[in-house]
């Protein structure tokens, strides 16, 4: 099978800014192994340690693939929303891209009733039985949908816990990170200056509030992916965002 992988560029990350931190006053100091200089009272990221955590990350990931098991890709910041969807959806991984419902893992069974509801209300609203209520009750069905299908949709198929998480800005997804730690699944996250690198088992330092920094490295994540299904003979399904 042809490779359609992105091959990782030193370049690409430095022009999408993926080496700037954050201001100086806001860093944490465990992140100083990751930490090149400072320009500007900025933290500039060494992006040798940027690109050494993305191959590591990417090896594991592209292991986790081929098993079959499930990766969870976690950013519900702005920066991060379109693209989360995009590239879990590509590689056919489950996704959180605008609320991290808590319980999410740690309370997977009520989500799992949450999603029923869902299905639900696409059948009523998809079907005859929604004339049968008032104006005012379809509207308020619709406002549910609407709702419950931003929060879930993403992990609408998630039928097991998933072997990894990959996480933009663990600091943010501070609850995501929480969860996984309790279950004892492996995190991958994109980690800015300002977080703590202990809590994460496969961190990647980089700038992670820039959109084209998040887009280049989760590009190569979800590649991983799909090279792990391709390499076990698994067909990557691609989900609906």
């Amino acid at each position: 099978m042809s490779d359609n992988s992105t091959p990782l560029s030193v370049q690409d990350l430095i022009d999408a800014g993926s080496h700037f931190g954050h201001r100086v006053s806001q860093w944490n100091p465990k992140m100083r192994p990751y930490v090149y200089g400072r320009s500007k009272n900025i933290h500039v990221i060494d992006v040798r340690e940027t690109v050494r955590g993305i191959l590591r990350a990417k090896k594991y990931l592209k292991q986790v693939a081929a098993q079959g098991s499930l990766v969870l890709f976690v950013g519900t910041k702005r920066q991060a929303t379109e693209t989360v969807k995009n590239d879990g959806a590509r590689c056919g991984m489950p996704y959180v891209a605008e609320r991290w419902l808590g319980g999410t893992l740690t309370n997977f069974k009520t989500i799992r009733s949450r999603l029923t509801r869902l299905k639900k209300l696409e059948e009523i609203l998809n079907g005859d039985q929604l004339h049968t209520y008032s104006k005012k009750m379809q509207s308020a069905l619709s406002r549910e949908y609407r709702k419950m299908y931003r929060n879930l949709n993403g992990i609408r198929d998630m039928n097991r816990f998933p072997e990894a998480m990959v996480i933009i800005d663990p600091k943010k997804e501070h609850n995501a990170v929480a969860e996984a730690r309790k279950l004892g699944i492996v995190t991958v996250a994109l980690i800015d200056t300002d977080s703590d690198p202990d809590l994460i088992d496969l961190p990647i330092p980089c700038n992670d509030d820039s959109i084209r920094s998040i887009e280049v490295i989760l590009r190569q994540l979800a590649d991983a992916v799909v090279e792990g299904h391709k390499e076990a003979g698994i067909q990557t399904v691609i989900a609906s965002k």
